[in-house]
């Protein structure tokens, strides 16, 4: 019976990391996935805000073009009202010019009488006929005046008809732009994906079934004790043997990431609730920065290049554990190693 408990035991053991493994890889990459949409989002709203105020412009152009449509509108209707105007002159003073001719011819009869009438007569008819001449050539230029303006109506509208066939267009470049900048996102996720769980992969069998250093999420947690000695932001002497593996198997995957990838080992600090009690820090932001500062100074030692490492302290502000047992304490008190874009 004994036995039979302990293989039992045995067989629980190797079934549940396999699934907790399982599970905080899924959750790791539906985490990234968010993240690397939300930055896809950023950038694909920052191109059309730029297409905005490219619309913007040109909707203030074709106003400009409307306006100065209707003004040229409303300069031909007044044209055309002088016009009218003029015509109906000309044609009251061809009537006069006839009947002042009709005068004449029933004077004829009388000339020696009305000698005098007959001349003021013909200078009448002489005055009428230049009004006629100039109400004439008014005419032909209000004529000319109005073929230009409708020479200007057409080109305007052509240029209307231009900037909406350009519209159009951007809107189509803009549409392209952002199915080709979701599918580059897409398939740097999913390449970083790759290599970062080729190289959470390599941690695990090196380090094993380890209960102070286990994967939470998308990040390996190291829990302080193992690296530093309790209060101290300095590595102990035993924190570069835990540390060492992992560094080299960072090395080993970043030699094989493509250059256009702009990973990141993000290196995050963490500490209990408990208020500091030493003279070298002031507080738990101070202590977990520090922490993570001594964790990438090593690292760069180790050959990791410095523009691809990040540190931060997050005091006790994101605990793991909410409990105030010490259990709960080791457990928030870490350091946690991300792979992830930046």
């Amino acid at each position: 019976m004994a036995l039979s408990r302990s293989r039992g035991r045995r067989s629980s053991i190797d079934i549940w990391p396999g699934f907790v493994d399982a599970l905080a890889q899924l959750l790791m990459v539906i985490i990234f996935i968010l993240l690397v949409f939300t930055v896809g989002q950023f950038y694909l709203s920052d191109a059309l805000n730029g297409r905005d105020q490219a619309l913007k412009q040109l909707q203030q152009r074709i106003s400009q073009l409307a306006d100065e449509l209707a003004l040229e509108k409303a300069t031909s209707e007044s044209l055309r009202g002088n016009a009218t105007d003029l015509a109906a002159q000309l044609k009251a003073a061809q009537d006069e010019r006839d009947a002042l001719t009709a005068k004449l011819n029933a004077a004829g009869n009388t000339a020696g009488q009305l000698s005098d009438e007959t001349k003021d007569l013909q200078a009448k008819l002489t005055a009428e006929q230049q009004t006629s001449q100039a109400a004439k050539a008014q005419v032909e230029a209000l004529a000319a005046e109005i073929a230009s303006l409708r020479d200007q109506l057409s080109k305007v509208a052509a240029a209307l008809d231009v900037s909406n066939a350009k519209v159009k267009d951007q809107q189509g470049q803009i549409v392209e732009l952002g199915r080709k900048l979701n599918l580059a996102l897409a398939n740097k996720v999913e390449e970083l994906a790759r290599y970062r769980s080729e190289f959470f992969g390599k941690l695990r069998e090196i380090l094993g079934d380890r209960q102070d250093i286990r994967v939470v999420g998308d990040r390996f947690v190291f829990q302080a004790e193992v690296l530093f000695p309790p209060g101290k932001a300095e590595l102990a002497a035993a924190a570069k043997d835990q540390l060492d593996p992992v560094l080299d198997a960072l090395k080993d995957i970043a030699s094989k990431i493509p250059s256009d990838i702009n990973w990141v080992l993000q290196i995050n600090g963490h500490t209990d609730h408990r208020p500091v009690h030493n003279t070298d820090f002031q507080s738990n932001w101070e202590l977990s920065t520090e922490r993570a500062i001594s964790v990438v100074r090593y690292a760069i030692e180790r050959g990791i290049p410095a523009d691809h490492l990040a540190a931060a302290g997050f005091a006790d502000n994101q605990p793991i554990d909410p409990g105030t047992s010490d259990d709960s304490y080791r457990k928030n008190r870490r350091i946690e190693l991300k792979l992830t874009e930046r």
